[in-house]
């Protein structure tokens, strides 16, 4: 009896922790979750009782082949995913050259968007499985359907990897223009996530230290692979520790630096607002402060200029319930007493899918309104320009083969800009040819160049240039600003780019969403160099104390189930002599340290 006297005893639970430890072993039951794991990876949903760790070489040679095209779809559809977000502001472009090919208006980019997160968040959930059934030590048999899901996924991420060399090759441009903008973001967001992983890395190396005795690795092999797992974590730290990311990009600057605010050229005036090149959507971009109106212009047969910007009339006139036959046909061809007929805003008005997907309602009024629109004359937009004293730049279609004004359509054009009697100096002249004619016939115009090299704009007298907004990437077009040339980009859309125009100095942008650009009063993203760098040093200082404490915690942790493990052996060994000694106790009353004695008879083989 004095043996038992001495076993250590703990008096009966109370009715809280009985009730909280029923719930845990309700809730958190172990082979439910290694079931769950198995069952959603491998498709075996067969209850899995708890065994001995084993090695990840233990799964057969063709998953073990298999594991890594896991990884790389992981990688693919992040990457595609990535790249198709940063290129939300080629949205509404991308979506009108599917109708080119379809014939149909819909939001194929957000089909794409959504086809893609579908994709990415499918690969991460199997590799998550795969890490813990690692984790766990369980054997990886990936199932057969999901291996043809994986080749699959590959398969697709490739074709559209495919057509973005080959025929979207500057997308890659509007990348490396995100992470201009996001670079600070992205550095100080790299910081905090290697704290986080600094959790399972500390847990991992210090585990190491154990588990390498339990297996009986020598020295230099738990220290090899403990190195192995450390020093890339530790250089990836002093690298974002030291480096600073965000130095080069144009949103880090003093504020006496920043520029004035860009100004806008309402794109096919304000075709959120109202139907794209209609007096509607003109007017709207003046009450919204456009600084000019940029359009598209095409001939009639009998030689009336009018705004249009598609190559047929299916997408934004009712040509289909008119003249459905002709639908197909250039809008050159058709006379000026057809076009003129042509309802040019119910489409936007009535439909229910609208132009772009993030644009607000119509108001009754305004929608009524838009239900009437025709399609306007070059003249009609010369005469609200005037009036408003907005500047005109304008896309100028040469007609097809065999039309009338074939050969003359720019002298056309000016004739009629001169008979409407605007401002000269309001006409901003973008098409490239036949410029000595212009400037002996219209000598106040501006000139508008593209991406001409500084000795052609220089030789034509041109100090206006209007480029594709990826073209900043490209140094910023510094050597143009410095040359003292404006610079308009067009299309921005998305309110980053347009910060980034804004503190890369851009005069002028040709926008889509004016009514959210213009009330942007500052730049997003924007910090002072002295901020950026407090942010990063502090942030060094704090990502530093949480990574020691990590560690830390683990190896106590780890001394602590060391410390345990020898009491539960030497109490076993009691716990033994006394059963050998033919005495009772009860084992749902012996606690050893908190373990319970079952569990330790367990442990210890008897």
């Amino acid at each position: 009896m004095q043996n038992v006297d001495r076993i250590e005893t703990e008096p009966q639970e109370t009715g809280r922790w009985r009730e909280f430890n029923s719930w845990i072993e309700r809730n958190f039951n172990y082979e439910c979750y290694i079931t769950y794991l198995s069952g959603c990876y491998s498709c075996k949903w067969e209850a899995k009782q708890k065994e001995p760790r084993r090695p990840l070489c233990c799964c057969s040679l063709i998953d073990q082949l298999f594991y890594p095209w896991l990884i790389a779809a992981f990688c693919l559809t992040v990457l595609l995913l990535f790249v198709w977000i940063e290129s939300s502001n080629e949205y509404n472009g991308f979506n009108w050259v599917v109708f080119l090919g379809t014939g149909v208006w819909f939001f194929w980019s957000l089909v794409l968007l959504s086809l893609f997160w579908i994709l990415a968040i499918y690969t991460s959930f199997l590799l998550a499985l795969g890490l813990l059934l690692c984790w766990e030590g369980r054997e990886l048999s990936l199932h057969w359907c999901h291996k043809v899901l994986i080749l699959l996924v590959v398969g697709i991420c490739s074709f559209f990897f495919w057509l973005l060399f080959t025929y979207w090759k500057e997308r890659w441009l509007t990348i490396g223009l995100s992470l201009q903008v996001f670079a600070p973001y992205i550095h100080l967001g790299s910081i905090s996530m290697m704290v986080m992983v600094a959790w399972p890395v500390a847990f991992y190396v210090i585990h190491l230290e154990g588990e390498g005795m339990s297996r009986g690795w020598n020295l230099r092999n738990k220290r090899a692979l403990q190195v192995a797992v450390v020093l890339p974590f530790f250089l990836i730290l002093l690298c974002l520790y030291v480096v600073p990311w965000g130095n080069h990009s144009p949103c880090i600057q003093e504020k006496d630096k920043l520029g004035p605010k860009p100004s806008f050229f309402g794109h096919r005036g304000a075709p959120m607002l109202g139907p794209e090149n209609t007096m509607m959507s003109f007017e709207k971009a003046v009450e919204e402060g456009a600084f000019g109106l940029e359009s598209d212009v095409q001939i009639s047969y009998d030689k009336v200029p009018f705004l249009m910007h598609d190559y047929n009339l299916r997408r934004t006139t009712n040509i289909m319930e008119v003249l459905p036959n002709a639908s197909l046909r250039n809008p050159t061809v058709f006379y000026w007493d057809f076009l003129s007929t042509l309802n040019a805003g119910r489409w936007f008005s009535h439909s229910w899918i609208r132009p772009f997907y993030h644009m607000k309602p119509l108001s009754e009024a305004d929608r009524e309104k838009a239900s009437k629109q025709k399609i306007p004359k070059l003249m009609e937009l010369l005469k609200l320009a005037q009036r408003e004293k907005k500047l005109v730049i304008f896309d100028l279609n040469a007609p097809p083969p065999r039309h009338p004004a074939r050969y003359s359509y720019i002298h056309l054009v000016v004739s009629e800009i001169l008979d409407s009697q605007i401002e000269q100096h309001l006409i901003a002249w973008l098409p490239g040819s036949e410029r000595d004619y212009i400037k002996d016939r219209a000598p106040g115009f501006q000139h508008v160049g593209t991406f001409y090299t500084l000795e052609e704009l220089a030789k034509q007298n041109i100090t206006r240039i209007n480029v594709d907004y990826k073209r900043l990437y490209y140094n910023g077009l510094r050597e143009y600003k410095a040359a003292n040339i404006s610079i308009n980009l067009y299309i921005i859309n998305e309110p980053w780019l347009f910060s980034l125009a804004w503190c890369s100095r851009i005069q002028s942008v040709t926008t889509d969403n004016i009514q959210v650009l213009n009330k942007i009063n500052h730049p997003y993203y924007f910090m002072t160099p002295n901020f950026y760098i407090l942010m990063w040093i502090l942030l060094d200082c704090a990502s530093a104390v949480f990574i020691v404490a990590i560690f830390y915690f683990h190896w106590w942790r780890e001394s602590q189930s060391e410390k345990v493990l020898k009491g539960i052996s030497s109490y076993a060994g009691k716990v033994r002599g006394l059963m050998d000694s033919h005495l009772f106790i009860p084992t749902h009353c012996l606690r050893i340290q908190g373990f319970p004695l079952m569990f330790l008879t367990r442990v210890q083989g008897v």
